[in-house]
């Protein structure tokens, strides 16, 4: 510090030291949200509750698949034991079967209706076979596809929800800016920060968004595909024991 005509000049590096701590201010996760706009905060709170859905759509379709894919395996090697169709039906028709099991029950409820039928039933019996299987594949895949579309749109909007917030917030700083008169940090740098935090929590609910549904896509597909292979397979078993009767 020096003296000059009985003034007092500082040295900047005093002034600078001096300012500091109005240039620190708590720049927390819960101070941003409380400090925010009513609109961001809402942003925020909306986009939080996206991102807990997608994590318990996430969760439960990975249990869900495995589940499964397990219970397809057992129901393969069952089938394919050389167990009597007529006890494995007897066993599936006291349950709710899905997957492979619910594809099954469908063909052979329909060859028990067709076997009470004449021979003219028979003849037309390879196309209803294959009919109520698709039927029973489509079902099964509505149940596996249910929930991905919410998985999608969070992954498509959520970025866009929290760039809507983040504008919103900066939008609110040059208000703020051009009200105090003060471009300084101190003023600027609170509002851009609660602004883009939440564009951050955006993306937070959307990245495990799309990385889930383009993995869980996938899924659906290959167990799609196991379940029209197993269909054809049962549909050609059913066709032939179907000719052996009418060739009786």
């Amino acid at each position: 510090m020096g003296f000059s005509d009985g003034s007092i000049s500082m040295n900047p590096a005093d002034v600078a030291q001096t300012a500091l701590p109005s240039f620190a201010p708590s720049m927390s996760i819960w101070t941003l949200f409380w400090q925010a706009h009513i609109v961001v905060k809402l942003v925020m709170i909306g986009l939080i509750f996206a991102s807990v859905w997608c994590w318990a759509i996430i969760l439960n379709k990975a249990l869900l698949y495995k589940r499964l894919a397990r219970e397809m395996d057992q129901f393969e090697d069952l089938f394919w034991s050389g167990q009597s169709l007529d006890e494995l039906y007897r066993d599936l028709a006291e349950t709710q079967p899905t997957g492979m099991a619910a594809v099954f029950l469908a063909a052979m409820t329909e060859w028990k209706r067709s076997l009470e039928g004449t021979g003219k039933a028979f003849g037309s019996f390879a196309g209803r076979v294959e009919k109520v299987m698709d039927v029973a594949i489509l079902r099964e895949t509505e149940r596996l596809n249910r929930g991905l579309m919410v998985l999608s749109n969070i992954a498509s909007a959520g970025p866009f929800i929290g760039l809507f917030g983040t504008v919103w917030g900066i939008m609110n700083s040059f208000m703020a800016i051009a009200a105090s008169k003060n471009t300084s940090l101190a003023v600027v740098a609170p509002g851009i920060s609660e602004s883009l935090f939440a564009t951050a929590i955006g993306l937070v609910a959307a990245i495990p968004a799309v990385i889930a549904y383009n993995s869980f896509h996938a899924r659906v597909l290959n167990l799609q595909t196991r379940l029209e292979g197993f269909a054809d397979e049962f549909s050609a078993i059913l066709s032939r024991q179907v000719d052996q009767r009418l060739a009786a």
